[in-house]
């Protein structure tokens, strides 16, 4: 690779995958890593991260200058949320103006974010394990836009709000989109497209 051509790929992180290509936590053998998914180019890393719970959009790049601009930027990154119960208009217009969630061990209120419910569950891949059966009641599928991505934030807010989270999938990225892409899946991303994000 010379030292001014960089790749770029989006991926479907399946879910029970850390979001990242080396372990550097404790030894576990069961931690499943991005580099089980295929063959990436040397020193390819996830821009931003998903949870192991969650599933979704990740950006990969060998470019850490351009991973660190995305993460800064403020860009726009949209979720499909699958939540434990009925969700009410209140609990929606609470996510929207911003709540109060842990970051770090001090409070973070939250940026004002588009949410909204879904009509109807959205076609997405079946997991390997299903979240929990129909059974244990009702849930509710939304749409929530973020600018930023504090760790487990999705899950930290409809917590605050009393839906929480049982599946996450993110679903876009600025321009890019999971489209038909299924998990453990990637395309490679073009110059021009990678461009419009900057």
């Amino acid at each position: 690779m010379s030292k001014n051509t960089h790749h770029y790929f989006v991926l479907y992180k399946p879910d029970g995958y850390l979001s990242q290509f080396i372990n550097n936590g404790p030894q576990k053998k069961r931690i499943k890593l991005l580099g089980e998914l295929g063959s990436f180019p040397e020193g390819t890393m996830a821009v931003g991260r998903l949870d192991l719970q969650s599933e979704g959009l990740l950006l990969l790049t060998t470019n850490g200058k351009w991973s660190d601009r995305v993460c800064r930027s403020g860009i726009e990154k949209e979720y499909h949320v699958q939540v434990d119960g009925l969700i009410t208009e209140q609990a929606m217009d609470s996510l929207r103006a911003g709540v109060s969630i842990a970051v770090k061990q001090s409070n973070h209120h939250t940026k004002p974010c588009a949410v909204y419910a879904l009509e109807e569950e959205p076609e997405l891949p079946k997991r390997h394990k299903p979240i929990r059966h129909s059974r244990h009641g009702p849930t509710s599928w939304l749409s929530i836009t973020l600018t930023e991505g504090k760790f487990r934030q999705i899950r930290k807010m409809t917590a605050a709000v009393g839906f929480p989270t049982l599946r996450l999938v993110r679903v876009r990225i600025g321009p890019f989109a999971i489209d038909d892409l299924q998990p453990g899946q990637f395309r490679v991303v073009s110059q021009a497209d990678v461009r419009s994000m900057e």
